[in-house]
């Protein structure tokens, strides 16, 4: 088996779609179809069932996809035990919005720099969707911000704690006031980024019962406006409302979270992690200790 006949199985794989693996790949689409027809050929079985317009694994297929990545991580390792210089080779990243602006930017800074023939790549996802493109091989590595550090089929490493923060804009009835209560925030407008975020859906299930409804503004940066404006509270990781808490713009409501979470990094068990994806953890590593 070739690994370029395996590579291009894998891509197709992960998107279950001829035209899109070989946008992806850079070949012709006719290409790709001869190259798992040939892979299919030497291993004398079918590896997708075609169902019209879309494809999926058969059976023989799905027991061959954790081979195929194995031996493309195999090779990847090999080159660069060989390699003399600099590492190099891509990344593929799933990472959140809270902390691709507010935590990476000195990670991507220093390696972008310091070692230019590693390219990153970002995917926007959050906590469950992340997971499950680790553990599928889809990305190598994944930023996490959650309550629990134990996660099925994945490696994680937790680097920092992540401190949240009730926010209200100064105005608002409820600043200023102590011991707030769950009815208290009940009783007023709640700001929420997107569902599946972490600090969101614990946040929701704290004030469970109490009638409490938000009003989802998306991101982060939307609903520190939103909450600017008076349209109600969020509770937001602190480190994404530190310039509005020093200026003013928002304040800190007195209610502390009664769950915490922890920024992690994190990748499928039993990985063997090449010499660039190595260098980009130790990096994150060190940083978080600094």
């Amino acid at each position: 088996m070739e690994l370029r006949l395996l590579a291009t199985f894998e891509k197709v794989a992960e998107v279950l779609s001829f035209t899109r693996a070989a946008a992806e790949l850079g070949y012709a689409q006719s290409s790709v179809t001869s190259q798992v027809r040939a892979l299919e050929s030497s291993l004398g079985t079918e590896l997708f069932e075609r169902l019209g317009g879309r494809i999926r694994l058969t059976e023989a297929g799905e027991r061959l996809l954790p081979y195929a990545r194995r031996m493309a991580e195999l090779a990847e390792e090999a080159r660069a035990a060989v390699a003399a210089g600099e590492p190099a080779g891509t990344i593929t990243i799933g990472t959140m919005e809270s902390l691709t602006t507010y935590r990476l930017p000195p990670l991507l800074e220093y390696v972008h720099h310091r070692h230019p023939a590693v390219r990153l790549a970002l995917r926007p996802t959050l906590g469950d969707a992340t997971r499950q493109a680790l553990r599928q091989g889809t990305y190598d590595l994944g930023f996490l911000m959650e309550a629990g550090t134990d996660h099925e089929g994945l490696e994680s490493e937790v680097l920092a704690p992540e401190p949240l923060a009730l926010v209200a804009a100064p105005g608002h009835p409820l600043a200023g006031r102590a011991g707030l209560t769950a009815a208290d925030l009940a009783s007023t407008g709640l700001i929420g980024t997107e569902p599946g975020c972490a600090y969101r859906d614990l946040f929701e299930a704290e004030l469970a019962g109490s009638g409490a409804e938000f009003l989802e503004f998306g991101t982060i940066e939307a609903s520190k406006r939103a909450v600017a404006s008076g349209l109600g509270i969020a509770l937001l990781p602190r480190i994404t409302v530190q310039e509005e808490l020093a200026s003013g713009v928002l304040v800190a409501l007195d209610w502390e979270a009664p769950f915490a979470l922890f920024t992690q990094l994190a990748w499928r068990r039993g990985k063997r992690l090449p010499a660039h994806v190595r260098l980009f953890v130790e990096q994150a590593r060190r940083l978080a200790r600094e």
